[in-house]
């Protein structure tokens, strides 16, 4: 299992931020989506969870484990931004089984799940997708196409009265789930799906556009 040093022995503290994902490959996306929720929801770190196999997506066209977790350390070009093993560690697929393990592990991190707004809409979709909201509190930032109709999902309106203030947006970390706020910002157009089909670069945008 590899640990950032914000968990190493003696430092089992801090403000940290969870996205999970396939990283097929990683991208601008994912960095732009980090550093925003650095800086509105005053985190310490941003951890990548780097996904053995997304149980609602195909293993066909899924790159090798280690090869996902090289394109993730590649993309994270940030300080505070980790790219973890820790579901493979766990032995988890699930995102509810993840962080009910990493609270157990890390009993003094106040963690939030971040996810981008189209993932806000297939959320009904994912194994015991309440108990992630009840479980840590919750970041939701802008995606292309997707926000309004995020803001309008089963998950939005299931939890409504637990949703945040955008100018408390700081404070979310400190508030026992569920607690979930949704971060309007400048939209990166990147995709993963994009990039598989030859029609973007990771960094570059669009090709041959």
């Amino acid at each position: 299992m590899s640990l950032p040093a914000t968990v190493r022995p003696g430092r089992e503290w801090g403000r940290i931020g969870l996205l999970g994902g396939s990283f097929n490959p990683a991208h601008s996306g994912h960095l732009h989506l980090s550093k925003i929720a650095l800086k509105r929801l005053g985190l310490d770190a941003v951890w990548w969870l780097v996904s053995p196999q997304n149980p609602l997506k195909s293993t066909t066209g899924m790159n090798p484990f280690d090869q996902r977790m090289a394109s993730a350390q590649y993309a994270a070009q940030h300080p505070a931004i980790h790219v973890t093993d820790l579901e493979r560690a766990f032995g988890s697929n699930y995102t509810a089984v993840t962080l009910r393990k990493l609270k157990r592990r890390f009993p003094r991190v106040q963690f939030v799940w971040l996810m981008g707004a189209d993932n806000m809409l297939q959320l009904p979709l994912w194994k015991r997708w309440d108990t992630i909201f009840k479980t840590i509190p919750v970041a939701v930032i802008a995606r292309p196409a997707y926000s309004w109709n995020s803001m309008h999902s089963k998950a939005a309106i299931r939890f409504r009265s637990a949703r945040v203030r955008d100018q408390q947006a700081r404070s979310l970390a400190d508030r026992k789930a569920p607690a979930w706020i949704y971060i309007a910002s400048r939209l990166n157009h990147t995709s993963a799906t994009e990039i598989r089909a030859g029609r973007q670069t990771p960094f570059g945008g669009t090709k041959g556009y």
